[in-house]
């Protein structure tokens, strides 16, 4: 496991220069959640470091507005539905027929939660374990059979921080990245043999709009930005973290500050742990 607690004096240049040096070059990547955020720059780390990408989100427009910053004639666009059984099903079908080989699927696309366990509706914990754990699974599931076939391949999840505790307001989201470690370790230690590596992320607090696109109980978009995400790593910072534990193949990559220090202290000192968080702020 790889906990960053960062300098703020540290530049972009250097962080890229410390991944493996050529391990994404020539290989065809695919980027789920391409759109914004952490996914997009991903997307514009790895087309600068020579890979084909494959990117993916529900707003190809977004896509198209990523593949032109990308500026690049390797890149591709698939606009996919995580929440959607069909779309997956069809996009990964396509996407594999056109790619015989996916070196590395980065599974991730997602949503977020913002309303308290008790009001929220059944039909919205769905919505979000669809997103986030099942069209997850799924697309792993078909990337990872060809990866498999081809004894070789790295699959890697974005999960997050509250997959390891929960936390206020996040009853539904911390239970499906909960549920990613499960059943990501398990499907790890059967798809190793075959030279397919599993790798899950775990980013803290990050600049980006995933607190206005959370759901709230009603099922209705948040729209607020939490001061916890506007004070957060900048996605840049946080992608290049990712890239450089990838490319190690470490089980388990946390990025924050502050925040990422809870997973050492809950492990060895669980009751004070529990007392620091709940003065830690919801939003």
């Amino acid at each position: 496991m790889e906990i960053v607690k960062v300098c703020s004096n540290i530049g972009n240049s250097c962080l890229f220069r410390c991944m493996k040096n050529n391990y994404y070059n020539g290989k065809t990547i695919w980027i789920t959640g391409a759109s914004s955020g952490i996914g997009e720059e991903l997307a514009y780390l790895l087309t600068s470091a020579g890979g084909t990408l494959i990117l993916s989100a529900r707003r190809e427009e977004e896509l198209e507005r990523v593949k032109k910053n990308c500026n690049s004639s390797n890149v591709f666009i698939y606009p996919l539905d995580l929440g959607n059984e069909d779309s997956v099903r069809t996009t990964a079908e396509s996407v594999l027929a056109t790619f015989p080989a996916i070196d590395i699927l980065f599974n991730n696309g997602g949503i977020s939660q913002r309303g308290e366990a008790v009001e929220t509706a059944l039909e919205v914990d769905r919505r979000i374990f669809e997103v986030n754990f099942f069209g997850n699974i799924l697309l792993s599931k078909m990337v990872g059979r060809q990866m498999v076939a081809n004894k070789k391949g790295q699959i890697v999840i974005t999960s997050s921080l509250v997959g390891k505790w929960g936390f206020y307001l996040r009853s539904s989201y911390s239970g499906s990245k909960h549920a990613l470690h499960g059943y990501y370790e398990s499907m790890r230690m059967e798809v190793e043999k075959s030279g397919v590596a599993i790798s899950l992320v775990l980013p803290g607090f990050t600049q980006t709009n995933i607190s206005k696109h959370a759901l709230k109980g009603d099922g209705t978009a948040s729209n607020e930005l939490d001061s916890n995400q506007s004070s957060g790593l900048s996605p840049a910072f946080v992608a290049q973290k990712i890239l450089n534990g990838v490319a190690k193949k470490k089980y388990e990559i946390s990025v924050g500050r502050t925040e990422a220090l809870g997973l050492i202290v809950r492990r060895y000192f669980p009751a004070l742990f529990h007392r620091l968080v709940r003065k830690w702020s919801a939003r």
